[in-house]
């Protein structure tokens, strides 16, 4: 292994060694807390333009497994962790950390404390970085702080499947509106007997009604979810149909933008497989897997329109949305996490259930 570097865009700098693809990357630096679920997390779209950090410090102990994918490639644009298992031991594994990274062309870096990395983001917020093969210059700087993400969903949807025009489609499917859509989400609605069409991110609401969906899914994605300016006006016209719509993380966060509230950028964002949420209805606190550097900004909802579900336990950031003049709910947290916790997976239970009382009372409880 060689030498190679983590330079911050405050100019701290970080000595490890490479491994995965050889190479050098920018990109936004962010921090996650899973013990297990590196396959889901390295998988997962929503992480398109980020270099990712693990704070558990060994990797890769259970190896590669193909079955556990939340899509066909990586998400993310860097890995960063302490250390890597060169020996992974599990029935299912094909091979190891190092070797899919850089068959899959991602720029790894190990042997960094990356908790003390991690404090200094939670201290000083998200920042951008670059992993490097050698100390930097004045103009790598220069390079880092310039780096945004921008025009997440388009690139992270670019080569998923799609509805093609013309293709005709069987009345009665789910539309699953795909952002950046995780694996599972359309597997947890397969598991319910339902059948699932998916739709390009920038497909027409006239496109999608023409389906005669039976319900609309809305699924996780990366990226500011403002930027999406064509989505949300799609989405607003969706709204008014009378369909009933789940929406997942940058689903969540498009619903609220389409009814005319407003989302915020976190200080280090939500990601990671231990995220308390508390039910205000109830008082339950459920442990979720999240992944999201936007919220919805509480302030800003129309109590006449939306009341909220869920709050963040950590920092009383809005978790969850339910709509009062449509059969249309919404959370900020991953109810299909695989793996990560269960205890929202029931949520899936009252989407159909919302399905099957159209023209009766809609609830999401």
């Amino acid at each position: 292994m060689s030498k190679a570097y983590l330079v911050l865009e405050n100019g701290m700098i970080f000595e490890g060694e490479s491994f995965g693809a050889k190479g050098e990357v920018v990109g936004e630096v962010v921090f996650t807390t899973g013990v297990t679920g590196y396959l889901e997390t390295l998988t997962d779209p929503s992480y398109h333009g980020q270099l990712i950090i693990q704070t558990f410090p060994l990797i890769g102990n259970y190896g590669v497994i193909t079955e556990d994918f939340e899509s066909a490639g990586i998400g993310a644009r860097g890995y960063i962790v302490k250390e890597w298992c060169k020996e992974p031991s599990n029935f299912r594994n094909e091979g190891d950390l190092h070797n899919f990274l850089a068959k899959s062309g991602v720029v790894g870096l190990c042997g960094v404390d990356t908790r003390q990395i991690t404090k200094i983001i939670r201290e000083n917020g998200v920042m951008n970085g670059k992993i490097m093969g050698k100390k930097p210059e004045r103009a790598d700087l220069n390079e880092i702080k310039k780096y945004a993400v921008v025009n997440a969903v388009a690139e992270a949807t670019s080569a998923r499947g799609t509805a093609k025009k013309g293709e005709k489609i069987k009345d009665g499917a789910i539309a699953l509106m795909d952002f950046g859509a995780k694996r599972n989400i359309i597997r947890e609605l397969e598991k319910r007997g339902e059948r699932v069409h998916v739709f390009a991110h920038n497909a027409t609401a006239a496109e999608i009604l023409a389906s005669k969906p039976k319900g609309i899914m809305l699924s996780n994605g990366p990226g500011d979810p403002s930027e999406n300016v064509g989505i949300i006006k799609e989405l607003a016209k969706l709204i008014k149909s009378g369909i009933p719509i789940f929406g997942i993380c940058l689903g969540h966060q498009l619903l609220a933008l389409a009814h005319g509230f407003a989302t915020e950028k976190l200080k280090y964002g939500h990601r990671g497989a231990n995220q308390p949420v508390r039910d205000v209805a109830t008082g339950r606190v459920h442990i979720t897997s999240q992944n999201h550097g936007y919220a919805v900004k509480w302030e800003s909802v129309d109590m006449r329109a939306a009341r909220e579900l869920f709050v963040n336990v950590n920092d009383g950031t809005n978790e969850g949305l339910e709509y009062l003049n449509a059969p249309i709910f919404s959370v900020q947290f991953h109810p299909e996490a695989c793996g990560g916790p269960l205890d929202t997976n029931y949520l899936f239970d009252k989407f159909i259930e919302n399905i099957n009382n159209v023209g009766g009372e809609v609830h999401c409880r």
